[in-house]
């Protein structure tokens, strides 16, 4: 259970969704619901946790009025990047700017690790632009910098074992692959308990993962060996885009890869452990865990 020090209203947007929900019911562990906000486009999704006593709002960010009336009373937010990739910009900046509105006194922000110009991953511009946002909105903020989610790793290892080959072009990097529910629970922690203000934390896994681990895994789950094949870029794409990975999928990928090629998602914290007072889960054992259900 988090042990909170916070007394006041706590709102997550994307409430409905997997990493606002895990949040929600993490906050819910240890705030009295009634002090919790649910900010979502799908209320109804939410109707288990609104039976409880948390107060669920519809808010659209591309309807900025009804983000102000959603916001009202909050004081301490958390605020999850969505998924429109390219085009989410203007709806995070028109949250910032309902946010300071409504009175809201702190925001956590869900980011991306190493947000810097030379980070080839394709999401970055968005969260890099967004963090400035908030920095410059006046609000107390935490910047939440999730490394990848080690269960989307899974289908990749599982085509692997299929096949007997391995496909990458992360070349001779890692990442620290984190699962959704150690990320809950570290927003869970910012949003509970004070001394957080105006840091970025990155929320990684115990270890940073390569390309030998991951062929190591889907020769566990083939039982048979497995070869590992180093590709550039532009051969992953076209290997993802004949394979019928949508176009908008095969650049986030491929850009990912580069990404961990170039060193920007190896960083491995502490954060976790620091904040949830528990170990982050390993990578070995979630992808064992999925492929045995």
């Amino acid at each position: 259970m988090v042990t909170t020090d916070w007394v006041g209203m706590i709102g997550i947007t994307g409430a409905s969704g997997a990493l606002g929900r895990a949040t929600a019911e993490v906050v819910l562990r240890s705030v009295e619901p009634r002090e919790v906000v649910l900010v979502t486009r799908r209320p109804a999704a939410l109707d288990e946790l609104a039976a409880l006593g948390a107060h669920v709002r519809h808010a659209d960010f591309d309807e900025p009025h009804t983000v102000k009336a959603a916001f009202a009373g909050v004081e301490r937010l958390l605020l999850i990047s969505t998924d429109n990739v390219g085009s989410r910009l203007d709806q995070h900046r028109a949250a910032i700017d309902a946010a300071v509105v409504a009175g809201v006194s702190y925001v956590a922000y869900t980011s991306v690790p190493a947000p810097v110009t030379d980070n080839p991953a394709v999401v970055v511009a968005d969260h890099a632009l967004t963090e400035r946002a908030l920095v410059e909105s006046g609000l107390a903020w935490t910047m939440l910098r999730n490394h990848l989610y080690a269960h989307l790793q899974l289908q990749g290892i599982q085509n692997a074992a299929a096949t007997g080959k391995l496909f990458t072009n992360i070349g001779d990097g890692a990442a620290a692959f984190v699962t959704r529910d150690d990320c809950a629970a570290a927003a869970a922690a910012v949003l509970t308990r004070r001394g957080h203000e105006n840091t970025a934390l990155e929320i990684s896994g115990p270890e940073a993962v390569g390309a030998r681990q991951l062929v190591d895994l889907a020769q566990e789950i083939r039982g048979d060996s497995v070869e590992l094949v180093h590709v550039d870029d532009e051969d992953l794409a076209a290997g993802l885009l004949a394979a019928g990975l949508p176009e908008p999928a095969v650049q986030l990928v491929t850009s990912f890869g580069a990404a961990t090629r170039g060193g920007f998602l190896e960083h491995v914290t502490t954060a976790v452990r620091d904040l949830t007072r528990r170990e982050p889960a390993r990578f070995a054992d979630v992808v064992r865990a999925l492929s045995a259900v």
